[in-house]
């Protein structure tokens, strides 16, 4: 695959926005599936995107690759991303789970920063698919609590003029991601007996 014209995506970038789109409706079908079943609706909200131009070959120039639409395709693995945030703990397992399971779709990598955080407390699902056999997906899935933790982050890590301060904000947010997993649980606790409640009223 050559760079071509209508540029590092080349011809791709209808079908990449295909795929997209593919993976966006069955997230849409199974949740559609489970608030039917449940009441609840397993995902808050989902985020998507197409990488940039700019940022693919910047990312490309990073990792010391060729700026063409091989290197993004195949050899760098998030040029299509979507963002998954979950009302429960649970339910980010559920998801990926039903994506997993789709026709054509291959789990090519996973890291379980919910289980295992990073140091600075960052937790997410990350998994990378392969959609049929050609175009690589970034997949993160986290709670709500999660995603608003890793907004705040993000803000900390951009602001250049936090001076003094900054130890002190990085401990409070490792504080605060150890108390925003412990409110994930009982949360999911609370959820899972309200629908034991339902089921045995059935």
């Amino acid at each position: 695959m050559e760079d071509m014209k209508g540029g590092i995506y080349g011809s791709h970038l209808p079908a990449m926005q295909a795929v997209m789109q593919r993976l966006l409706e069955q997230i849409g079908e199974l949740r559609r599936q489970i608030a039917q079943g449940t009441g609840f609706d397993p995902v808050e909200h989902c985020l998507s995107r197409i990488k940039s131009e700019d940022s693919m070959r910047e990312k490309c120039r990073r990792k010391g690759l060729p700026e063409t639409t091989d290197s993004a395709l195949r050899h760098i693995h998030d040029a299509i991303g979507i963002r998954i945030v979950c009302a429960f703990v649970d339910d980010v397992r559920v998801v990926r789970d039903h994506l997993a399971s789709l026709d054509g779709v291959e789990v090519i990598e996973e890291k379980d920063y919910i289980r295992h955080a990073k140091p600075n407390g960052y937790r997410s699902y990350h998994v990378i698919l392969r959609v049929d056999g050609q175009y690589y997906v970034e997949v993160q899935i986290r709670t709500i609590a999660m995603d608003t933790w890793a907004a705040l982050e993000h803000h900390l890590k951009y602001k250049k003029n936090v001076g003094s301060r900054t130890d002190l904000l990085i401990r409070e947010l490792k504080r605060c991601s150890d108390e925003l997993a412990s409110t994930d649980m009982t949360l999911q606790t609370i959820r899972d007996m309200i629908l034991e409640d339902w089921e045995d009223s059935e």
